[in-house]
């Protein structure tokens, strides 16, 4: 896949709440291209998870 594929996939996860699957395709697609929108994707998913879910996040 490319990383905009991850980067979408990532963004569809995100919408189902499924937070794991949705920071392993923001990693891959920058792994890919570290200058992919998921880098922002993935600052903005880790900060609402250290907010809100900071025992689901960091158990």
């Amino acid at each position: 896949m490319t990383a905009e594929e991850y980067y979408i996939q990532g963004n569809l996860y995100r919408k189902e709440g499924n937070w794991q699957q949705a920071i392993n395709n923001y990693l891959a697609a920058i792994k890919l291209d570290p200058e992919s929108p998921a880098v922002e994707a993935k600052h903005m998913l880790d900060e609402i998870l250290n907010y809100y879910c900071k025992d689901i996040y960091n158990p």
